[in-house]
């Protein structure tokens, strides 16, 4: 099935892989949140037994700089999405109220990217 949306992860490149995992893991959740189209349908194994569903799609998962990450930031907003992103304060935090008070400490010109994920419309295939 091709969806007519595509999800993008990027993490910075230098993470330890506990960190790759848990970023990855905050901003798959926050876009899921931000957009309910993302999630699938339950699961049922052959005994019954119901289970979570998953993100309907495939996520792209790419690495970059700092540098890549503000120019991937600066294009979401660009075209007026609304992105989940990570930044370096929030490793030293360990709640969520934390994490958004960080957050909104930063400048939007000055954010430490970790990450920074966004879902948009897919550009139409050339295939």
């Amino acid at each position: 099935m091709i969806y007519d949306t595509k999800t993008a992860l990027v993490l910075r490149r230098d993470l330890a892989p506990w960190q790759i995992a848990n970023v990855a893991a905050f901003l798959a959740g926050g876009l899921a949140a931000t957009h309910p189209v993302l999630k699938g349908e339950p699961y049922r194994d052959g005994g019954g037994k119901d289970y979570s569903a998953l993100i309907r799609e495939p996520v792209f998962v790419y690495g970059g700089t700092v540098e890549e990450l503000r120019r991937t930031h600066q294009r979401a907003l660009s075209r007026e999405l609304v992105p989940a992103v990570y930044i370096e304060a929030m490793f030293k935090t360990t709640n969520d109220a934390d994490n958004r008070a960080a957050f909104a400490a930063a400048p939007t010109d000055a954010l430490d990217f970790v990450a920074s994920a966004s879902m948009a419309r897919a550009r139409p295939s050339t295939r």
